[in-house]
């Protein structure tokens, strides 16, 4: 059973969304909070596998608290869900370590199977705020429209120390493959992609699939352009 808390201080879409998660089998909503600050304690006291965490709450807020969780190494994974699409939050979400960042509009089915996704130990984020983010960092890595040659010396350690297959696989979790797509694509296993995955993260010092997908943007390993326009 997947266990979930909910840290949001609009009550009314708290009770719908408790009971849209509480209508699965597989997973509850274990407690609410109303602020950064009661979700915080409410983890600590009694840990949930998931916290739904929306950004703007009085108090602490849930990017403040997102960031105090994951520094503190509690094992929760935090998914930011918001109203707002807006530049900042997707990335200071990200940065402050949340396994995605998914609007308050996402359909409950789509949300439901993002929350299992996470749980498995994947990330995700909403189709929108992906083609934000990577315009969001675009400019910090010059504005150039061909391969970005890394200067950072980890960085290009960490590229070079990828196989020629992990790279293959690196660009195609870039462009948003899962790893089914990725195995029917490249006619491999699931344990073997699975396996490739792995490496890739480990070796680009990735947490998830999103900070993977920025390495790859930020080390040339996918056209700029070209994934822009994918996403």
């Amino acid at each position: 059973m997947i266990r979930v808390g909910l840290a949001d201080d609009q009550r009314l879409f708290t009770a719908g969304l408790a009971m849209v998660i509480d209508s699965q089998p597989d997973m509850t909503v274990v407690w609410e909070a109303a602020d950064g600050s009661a979700a915080i304690e409410r983890q600590r006291a009694d840990p949930v596998d998931l916290l739904l965490m929306d950004v703007r709450m009085p108090g602490t807020d849930g990017l403040t608290a997102t960031r105090s969780l994951v520094d503190a190494g509690e094992r929760c994974r935090i998914v930011v869900l918001t109203t707002f699409d807006v530049d900042e939050y997707i990335v200071e979400g990200i940065e402050a370590g949340a396994a995605g960042f998914l609007l308050k509009n996402t359909p409950p089915e789509e949300l439901l199977e993002a929350l299992r996704t996470v749980h498995r130990g994947d990330s995700v984020i909403s189709a929108s705020s992906t083609g934000r983010l990577l315009r969001h960092v675009r400019p910090l890595l010059g504005g150039r429209s061909g391969p970005f040659t890394p200067a950072d010396r980890a960085t290009r350690r960490a590229l070079e120390s990828l196989t020629p297959r992990e790279r293959e696989i690196l660009a195609l979790m870039a462009r948003g493959l899962t790893n089914t797509e990725i195995r029917d694509l490249l006619v491999l296993s699931m344990p073997t992609v699975k396996t490739h995955v792995g490496n890739v993260l480990h070796k680009t010092g990735s947490r998830d699939r999103v900070q993977a997908v920025l390495f790859a943007f930020r080390a040339g390993v996918v056209d700029r352009d070209e994934l822009l326009r994918d996403h």
